[in-house]
């Protein structure tokens, strides 16, 4: 390799890459993003402003009818639903993950990572038995007098919160703990020396230092049960109805191409806006757990 090939994919130093080589590794990365997300977004966009023709009749259809709207908004509370509870349920476990070491870390870490290795489809399916009527959770809440008769647990959004939250939950715990990690004991101790309690050390340096893995838990977990399909369709009834099963049977047995896209589009511009949020509250490396 000749100096002046060198100097164009090095830095003087020999250790960094330049730009145009960090461009060249990243544009296979690039191409797939583009092929495989990017294509078919716009896609569907321009099926929903063009098809069969240039209107917005599309997407007044989804704000005009109150069944439309009313499948928004209820996949809107049932994300964040799940993110809430994913928040109360996940942080807990990420402080005891990074509060612990040696074998013990080791089986937490496997108890939140293992319900990754199965896919969603069993761990709703699961779920489904569980909230069956004559099912294990029935059983035991009639054993110990709770109820004298089975009570519907199937097919409710109860059913769809719960499972979606136990699917999405390695999703909240992980970004926190690894912003709980990368806080320096040193603060800790600085605030012990100082006369905080370990209460006082935990609300006013833990949980501060904490929020931008929380956030980052937040929007992941927001975002992903915004398009959840299977779940709400094995676990909700028709009156449970979120926008990916809305999508779905637009696509699959109305036909309904356009009005399918427009909900598509209606998701994507809700999406894009609470992403712009996010990036003008924090920083992208606060929100991805990086500390400064």
């Amino acid at each position: 390799m000749t100096t002046a090939t060198r100097s164009r994919f090095w830095h003087s130093d020999g250790r960094r890459l330049s730009g145009l080589a960090t461009l060249l590794l990243l544009l296979p990365f690039f191409a797939i993003i583009a092929f495989v997300f990017i294509y078919p977004l716009a896609q569907l966009l321009f099926i929903s402003f063009f098809e069969p023709k240039p209107t917005l009749d599309n997407y007044a259809r989804v704000v005009a009818n109150p069944v439309y709207t009313r499948v928004l908004l209820r996949t809107l509370w049932t994300a964040m639903l799940v993110t809430g509870l994913s928040v109360i349920l996940g942080f807990p476990v990420a402080y005891y993950m990074s509060r612990v070491r040696g074998a013990l870390a080791a089986l937490v870490g496997v108890c939140v990572i293992l319900p990754l290795w199965s896919s969603v489809l069993v761990r709703t399916a699961a779920w489904s038995f569980l909230f069956q009527r004559e099912g294990l959770i029935n059983s035991a809440l009639m054993a110990v007098g709770v109820t004298s008769e089975p009570i519907k647990l199937l097919y409710t959004q109860g059913a769809v919160v719960i499972a979606m939250t136990h699917v999405l939950l390695p999703f909240m715990i992980l970004p926190i703990y690894g912003t709980l990690r990368s806080i320096p004991n040193d603060y800790m101790r600085a605030a012990a020396v100082l006369g905080a309690t370990r209460l006082r050390t935990f609300t006013e340096v833990i949980l501060p230092l904490s929020m931008s893995g929380v956030a980052s838990g937040s929007l992941l977990v927001f975002l992903t049960a915004l398009g959840f399909f299977i779940t709400p369709a094995l676990l909700g009834s028709p009156q449970e109805l979120m926008v990916a099963t809305l999508v779905s049977q637009q696509i699959r047995e109305v036909l309904d191409w356009p009005f399918a896209s427009a909900l598509v589009g209606v998701l994507t511009l809700f999406v894009t806006l609470l992403a712009l949020i996010f990036s003008k509250t924090l920083r992208f490396d606060r929100l991805m757990g990086a500390q400064t």
